[in-house]
């Protein structure tokens, strides 16, 4: 009885070592395979710890920067979404944002300029006009035209062609120029062109000239009126040219008073 039993032990003890050594190598073969521990289907045989390829490391770095390179911009993406929205504006609308707080825009550029750079400036010639008002210069005096007469050699039927380059000059109370005539005024300084000195007063004027009589009277005699009160130079056919009284001009006149004269100067 006691060698039957050692040749069973012996026999199992056999068998489980060929299980081991088969073990063994199907793990090596197979790696990622997982057996059953042995230990359930033999109770006390525990089966060696199987070793990892020397491969496996890298294929796990190779998975883990795939999955990296894919969860990761999606992430990205996701947390860029809503700032996305919150700087987007829809067109016609100001984001207050973009033009009070610089450097936000995303179409802002920046220009860099060389410290050796040389502004170049363009200035336009402005364009406008100037109107320079027109000075005349001072009309002579009629002392200055007794002591120059333009005219020296007296010639009564020029008389009035002179009297009338003065028609439309405003009458003045006491003017003897062409700012401005009263009657007597103006005779003086047309006979003043002549080199003939009269006095500035009309009541003068008719006593010191020549009379003539009505119908011997020519172009470039005096008409004496109204007493002696104001004084014309006759044009012919019962016209003078005259500066007749204030808020009027020099103008070519009909003789009013039937109580007028002629007198002559020059001869």
């Amino acid at each position: 009885m006691g060698q039957p039993r050692a040749g069973a032990q012996k026999c199992g003890e056999v068998r489980r070592a060929a299980e081991a050594q088969e073990i063994a190598l199907l793990s090596k073969r197979y790696p990622i395979t997982r057996h059953r521990p042995t230990a359930e289907l033999h109770g006390d045989v525990v089966p060696p710890r199987l070793a990892k390829p020397a491969n496996f490391r890298r294929k796990s770095s190779f998975l883990s920067v795939a999955v990296c390179a894919l969860v990761v911009p999606g992430l990205l993406a996701t947390v860029a979404l809503p700032a996305y929205g919150a700087g987007t504006t829809t067109p016609g609308t100001r984001n207050s944002s973009a033009s009070t707080t610089p450097g936000t825009n995303a179409d802002e550029q920046s220009l860099q300029v060389a410290a050796s750079a040389t502004p170049q400036v363009s200035i336009e010639p402005a364009s406008f006009s100037v109107t320079v008002p027109v000075v005349r210069p001072a009309a002579p005096s009629a002392t200055s035209y007794l002591a120059n007469p333009p005219y020296p050699n007296f010639d009564l039927a020029a008389v009035p062609s002179v009297a009338s380059r003065y028609l439309g000059v405003p009458y003045v109370f006491g003017g003897e120029s062409p700012s401005g005539f009263d009657c007597s005024g103006l005779v003086a300084y047309v006979y003043a062109q002549f080199g003939i000195r009269l006095p500035h007063s009309s009541a003068q004027q008719g006593r010191i000239g020549t009379k003539i009589a009505r119908s011997a009277a020519l172009p470039g005699d005096v008409v004496v009126m109204d007493g002696g009160s104001h004084v014309g130079i006759y044009i012919g056919g019962g016209r003078m040219i005259d500066a007749p009284e204030p808020g009027r001009v020099v103008s070519n006149d009909a003789i009013y008073d039937n109580n007028y004269y002629f007198v002559r100067f020059g001869i």
